[in-house]
């Protein structure tokens, strides 16, 4: 098969916007190699009309995927993988091996996202999971390399953001998608400074210096390109890491600054929302008050589930 081009395409990479909650917030890389297609990450349940749509824009017959790389179990990055293997009917779905038995029983995984958003939301937004049988089931071990018909695929496992959680190195055209382990970054959010970046410090397993080594070790790669979920490719600067080092640091100490606030949720999100926007309007963001609670309370508060949890866990 001749070697397919693609509009968008760079070094055979294609972004598709799962338009979760929102356009520009959840991206499902393609990779296209030799007549072959990988994802990476493929969203929420709720997503998979959207990345059946994209695949079919670039003709792309789902029985050219051969594999789905879920760089944690988190609903919005590894939801719809269950579905898509029931149109994909040659791919498996590699996952880091805590998270393995999560995808063949998501049971768990959706009991927490309907705690977490209510019904009315996960319906919407979210959507059940259909369990991965387990000989659809590779295991992402740390180190591990995976084919993509000639096209070099290694798994580099990150914890941090979660204990299930890797990144997967680009070893022949110097990239690596770090899912959440090297942060969010929206472009809408970008400036004459370049793009601006902060944690992801979600519910339930954040830990600090994990989220640190994480960093560290995506940085030792020494990628060219970082391929970000929330959302898509950055190029590879040590300002980047830095400034995640440095905001890591300060969201834990307005955590334990508040720990034992009444009110705690309340103040601690709004101490953490108020240094954010500051940070962002220093970084030379003119936009509104109004358009950055549009694109950032969702992750503010998920910020502030997640360091509750952790905090709780440190006092327990």
């Amino acid at each position: 098969m001749p070697t397919r081009q693609f509009a968008q395409q760079q070094d055979g990479i294609l972004v598709f916007d799962t338009e979760y909650f929102r356009p520009g917030r959840v991206a499902s890389h393609l990779i296209w190699h030799n007549g072959q297609g990988a994802l990476v990450d493929v969203g929420p349940a709720a997503a998979v009309p959207v990345v059946l749509k994209a695949l079919a824009a670039h003709q792309i017959d789902p029985a050219e995927i051969q594999t789905i790389f879920v760089t944690h179990v988190h609903l919005d990055h590894a939801g719809a993988a269950g579905h898509l293997l029931e149109t994909c009917p040659n791919a498996s779905v590699v996952v880091h091996p805590r998270g393995a038995k999560h995808l063949v029983d998501p049971t768990r995984l959706m009991q927490g996202a309907l705690a977490v958003f209510g019904e009315t939301v996960f319906s919407k937004h979210i959507g059940s999971m259909v369990p991965v049988a387990e000989d659809r089931v590779l295991i992402a071990e740390d180190g591990a390399t995976f084919d993509l018909a000639g096209r070099s695929l290694k798994v580099l496992h990150t914890e941090g953001h979660a204990r299930h959680h890797y990144c997967l190195v680009d070893v022949d055209f110097g990239g690596i998608f770090t899912g959440d382990s090297f942060g969010i970054s929206y472009r809408e959010l970008d400036t004459d400074a370049g793009p601006f970046v902060f944690p992801a410090t979600a519910p339930v397993q954040f830990d600090l210096p994990a989220a640190h080594a994480a960093i560290e070790r995506i940085m030792n790669q020494a990628p060219q390109k970082i391929h970000l979920a929330h959302f898509g490719q950055l190029d590879c600067e040590q300002r980047l890491a830095d400034d995640l080092h440095r905001d890591l640091d300060l969201l834990v100490e307005l955590a334990r600054k508040h720990a034992n606030s009444k009110n705690r949720t309340k103040v601690l999100h709004a101490e953490i929302e108020d240094c954010l926007f500051q940070r962002i309007r220093d970084h030379g963001y003119a936009g509104s008050d109004a358009e950055l609670h549009a694109l950032l309370d969702f992750d503010v508060a998920i910020n502030v589930q997640g360091l509750e949890v952790w905090l709780d866990r440190m006092q327990g």
